[in-house]
């Protein structure tokens, strides 16, 4: 979803998320080109990645339905993905009323939580309808999925997830994104759905960009 279609209406969502993912057939033997499948930054950002890994980053939106859509894959394609890869999701936010839902990501995060509450989190807003796009929104949310509110609120408001959304915000804007769901790979590359043609080519665009960061 890009930064000007965020005012899809609840059919047009509903059609994104009837939408199946590309065959990954569809991608093998395709010869990804610099400038059309992927971008190189002309300014390399920081990564987090541990010595002699690879960072690999999902930018998401909890409320993009095609970041619904790509999910299940990415989550598929991370539980068999190479040992040496350092792989996070980072929420992005092109406008204020996304930073609810980066600090829910966060705070999830660091209660630990996230294992068991992502995927619900997606499923609450694409699923269930609920927007979780406000504090309160959120906050009652959390309390029906058996967490602590106080100490989820605690950790919401805490000057670590604000940090964490400062640096999420700093992130996206290195990484010139576009629009979600996006990837960027070792600080230098950055690739989507529209420059790859669909979001399955967009892992293959990303595994064969990890092949050129180890190399150098």
């Amino acid at each position: 979803m890009k930064r000007r279609e965020f005012s899809l209406t609840v059919a047009s969502a509903a059609t994104a998320l009837s939408l199946p993912l590309a065959a990954p057939a569809l991608a093998q033997g395709r010869q990804f080109k610099e400038g059309n499948d992927y971008v190189k930054l002309g300014k390399p950002v920081a990564t987090e990645a541990p010595a002699g890994k690879i960072e690999v980053i999902e930018f998401f939106w909890y409320s993009c339905p095609h970041c619904n859509t790509f999910e299940p894959s990415l989550e598929a394609w991370i539980k068999s993905a190479p040992k040496d890869l350092h792989i996070r999701r980072v929420p992005v936010a092109f406008n204020a009323s996304f930073v609810p839902q980066q600090k829910l990501y966060y705070a999830l995060e660091g209660m630990g939580k996230l294992p068991e509450l992502h995927a619900k989190v997606f499923r609450a807003v694409h699923v269930e309808r609920l927007p979780l796009n406000k504090d309160e929104l959120i906050f009652d949310w959390i309390g029906k999925q058996g967490v602590d509110v106080a100490k989820f609120k605690e950790v919401y408001n805490s000057f670590t997830v604000s940090n964490q959304v400062r640096k999420a915000s700093q992130l996206q804007d290195g990484y010139q994104v576009e629009g979600v769901p996006s990837m960027g790979v070792a600080g230098r590359y950055y690739t989507d759905g529209t420059m790859a043609g669909n979001m399955q080519s967009v892992l293959q665009v990303v595994e064969h960009l990890v092949g050129v960061a180890r190399k150098g």
